[in-house]
């Protein structure tokens, strides 16, 4: 069983996580009208293979459910940032790729969300920062 220091840390970790991304996702929405999620979808397209992923691939990306993935792809699919393709060899195979019009909101977008992890994750955490990646590094492999 974990200590109360170590349920403290984990409680702490776990509220930090949640206001910086509550910030970024209020920043996105109100500058940009766009949500965290979507900006996402954005930014994996963009850096994908030929601009763009198999809707399971992308799903595990984005760290949501593929039918929660399918709702947002329907979403930036009427706005006409991301359109779906036919998987080379494989007949029911779906994958999403970003339009020219994904690209340049992505572009718009990043502004203010890269603003926004500057002034809410890297300002704060200053000379911290590179010891936080260690750490966190370790969870995440």
């Amino acid at each position: 069983m974990p200590t109360r220091a170590q349920l403290s840390s984990w409680r702490t970790f776990l509220r930090a996580h949640a206001l910086v991304i509550r910030a970024l996702e209020t920043e996105l929405i109100a500058e940009q009208n766009i949500s965290l999620a979507a900006y996402d979808v954005l930014v994996q397209l963009v850096e994908a293979p030929g601009h763009r992923l198999r809707m399971t691939e992308l799903a595990d990306a984005v760290l949501l459910s593929r039918s929660g993935v399918t709702r947002l792809v329907d979403r930036l699919e009427k706005a006409g940032l991301v359109s779906r393709c036919p998987v080379a060899g494989d007949g029911r195979g779906v994958a999403a790729e970003i339009t020219e019009a994904g690209v340049n909101r992505l572009r718009t977008a990043s502004r203010t969300h890269l603003t926004g992890v500057m002034r809410h994750f890297v300002d704060p955490l200053d000379d911290d920062i590179d010891e936080l990646e260690r750490i966190t590094r370790r969870l995440a492999d």
